[in-house]
């Protein structure tokens, strides 16, 4: 479950979603941005057990083999890595009276398209529900992480600066290159059959 929670917490990277969530909420008092934290947690929560969970159906309604998906989703994932690992902004703060909660700070920041491609894969990899209740729990988790380091976000802001976020959300970048390559190796060495 340990390593799940892992691939989890790469996947949703938390300090890339804490420099977008900063962003987004300045001239938020301390209490609107600690129920904010807590709203992204649980919108990201449900968000990704219902992926994973009933993800598997657009495989079999729309003829995709999942190899084929993890082609495609590593290289969506891959491409906003590059993103993360170059350090360029993916939101904008224009407009602070909005709720930024669902949109984007949940989809498609934390949860993006490389994200929602993984969890369809986990879910439907994995048949069995003792495998399902295990992945759900290490999701919990992962999104009780993120909720708790977006609760922390004016002591972060305060400890690392604009650029020690910068350097750890380009760090997290490259994680997740490597998983989203990961993913597409994958896909391509059961493709071919290797």
């Amino acid at each position: 479950m340990f390593s799940l929670y892992l691939k989890m917490l790469v996947l949703y990277s938390p300090f890339f979603v804490l420099s977008c969530f900063i962003g987004l909420s300045r001239g938020y008092t301390l209490r609107e941005r600690k129920r904010l934290a807590w709203k992204v947690a649980l919108a990201t929560l449900i968000a990704s057990v219902l992926l994973y969970l009933f993800g598997k159906h657009i495989f079999t309604l729309f003829g995709i083999t999942i190899d084929a998906f993890r082609i495609g989703a590593g290289s969506v994932l891959f491409i906003s890595a590059l993103g993360m690992a170059q350090g360029k902004s993916a939101v904008q703060s224009d407009n602070v009276q909005q709720d930024v909660t669902i949109v984007p700070l949940t989809i498609p920041i934390t949860v993006g398209p490389g994200t929602i491609g993984a969890l369809l894969l986990m879910g439907a990899s994995q048949p069995h529900w003792d495998d399902k209740l295990v992945a759900v729990a290490a999701i919990f988790l992962a999104s009780l992480t993120v909720g708790v380091v977006l609760y922390l976000s004016n002591q972060f802001e305060r400890l690392l600066g604009d650029q020690g976020l910068q350097i750890v959300s380009r760090l997290m970048g490259l994680f997740v290159c490597a998983l989203a390559a990961q993913i597409i190796f994958t896909g391509v060495k059961n493709y071919l059959v290797l």
